[in-house]
């Protein structure tokens, strides 16, 4: 299915997003607005484009399909005048400008928010960068991996006699581009009120600190100091990823009327009443010892027979899912959370549906990321800021496109 035959669909249909973000914590966010049904214009540097380009394994830049759906992409040399000047335009007909530079970048090459707001004072202008726009860190390069760092998440993942681990994803990234994307929407809401746009100033390590909890108060009122504990959170048991004949589950039963099913689903109701594990604490400081009962049962089962049991006795317990057994399974088919997706390059692209679902408004994802760099250029230029061929043209020989 050809890209242009899909219509924007979802409760954003009204909004435009200019996107100068790379990678992935600019893109994500534009990626939520694509979504719901933005029109948004991702802006790429002539002859090289976002570095996603060329991520993926043996050739295949999977990763840059997801994040670059359903936006239009062009080209444009933001270290000229002339290309400044356009972005200007377009920003004058948008209502967000999604950019990831490292601060101060914009302002060199005159395309600060103080400027941009003199041709659109409406423009909500959503910034994202390791340390944020301000502080003695704020110029510094930074990475999704220098942010979960600082946030304090790496200290926390892995096991307890090793090096700090990552999660296998750029969680970093990601966070920040959600809370950028709900930034927005916040000013947004203002903007409709008032008329005034404003700024969103999003740092990665602040994005991960966040997601923190009580990390911070427990150290500053009881001294204690969170550390790596494996696959387990320490004191909560059982709460575990369990052996099956055929692969792994995760059981959670740390709740005491949660645990005495489990007991009864094992074949072992009398546990529940051990002196070990009768109380919440006991059952977290004897936690090897009752994980070790409990793998001793899974281990002779498949992973089919243990969820039956589990679901049978309400407790909570759910397959280790790989890839491969998204693909399989019944309510992944049920929900939709993985559809295909139009796309030029890979036929029959399956993806992660949009989150979340909305009842009346649903986004649509449209089509996967323009394999083309600078497809939409020529379409952008003569739609929108009403450009003629030949002077799209003569910005493509002078390498301004």
């Amino acid at each position: 299915m050809p890209e242009t035959s899909t219509e924007r669909s979802g409760p954003l249909t009204d909004l435009r997003v200019i996107e100068l973000g790379q990678l992935v914590a600019g893109p994500f966010c534009g990626q939520m607005f694509a979504d719901m049904g933005a029109d948004v214009i991702k802006v790429e540097p002539p002859g090289q484009g976002d570095p996603l380009r060329e991520w993926g394994r043996d050739g295949f830049p999977l990763w840059w399909s997801v994040c670059a759906r359903g936006k239009r992409c062009i080209t444009l040399n933001l270290r000229t005048e002339e290309g400044q000047g356009l972005l200007k335009q377009l920003v004058a007909e948008a209502d967000f400008l999604i950019e990831n530079f490292r601060p101060g970048t914009l302002e060199k090459w005159g395309l600060g928010y103080e400027e941009l707001k003199k041709v659109n004072p409406g423009l909500i202008m959503i910034r994202v960068s390791g340390y944020g726009q301000t502080g003695p860190y704020s110029a510094r390069p930074g990475y999704a991996s220098v942010g979960e760092a600082m946030g304090g998440v790496r200290y926390l993942m892995g096991e307890p006699d090793r090096k700090p681990s990552r999660a296998g994803i750029s969680l970093g990234d990601s966070l920040a581009g959600l809370f950028s994307a709900f930034g927005a929407l916040a000013a947004l809401h203002h903007r409709e009120k008032t008329g005034e746009g404003q700024m969103i100033d999003t740092s990665i390590y602040e994005s991960v600190l966040a997601f923190m909890e009580g990390l911070v108060p427990e150290y500053q009122f009881e001294g204690y100091t969170r550390e790596r504990s494996g696959s387990v959170l320490p004191s909560i048991a059982p709460s575990n990823i369990y052996d099956g004949s055929d692969g792994m589950v995760i059981i959670a039963a740390n709740q005491p009327t949660v645990f005495a099913r489990l007991c009864k689903a094992i074949g072992q109701p009398d546990l529940k009443g051990d002196p070990r594990f009768n109380t919440h604490a006991g059952r977290g400081e004897n936690m090897a010892e009752l994980d070790a009962i409990i793998n001793d049962w899974t281990s002779n089962r498949t992973i089919d027979e243990i969820q039956a049991a589990m679901v049978e006795a309400a407790v909570p317990v759910g397959k280790v899912f790989r890839a491969s057994d998204m693909l399989e399974d019944p309510h992944y088919k049920a929900r939709q959370s993985l559809v295909e997706v139009p796309s030029e390059r890979w036929p029959g692209i399956l993806q992660q549906n949009i989150v979340p679902r909305l009842t009346g408004t649903p986004g649509k994802i449209r089509w996967a990321g323009p394999d083309r760099l600078g497809q939409h250029t020529a379409d952008v230029l003569t739609d929108l800021l009403e450009l003629t061929p030949e002077q799209v043209e003569k910005l493509k020989q002078s390498g301004i496109v």
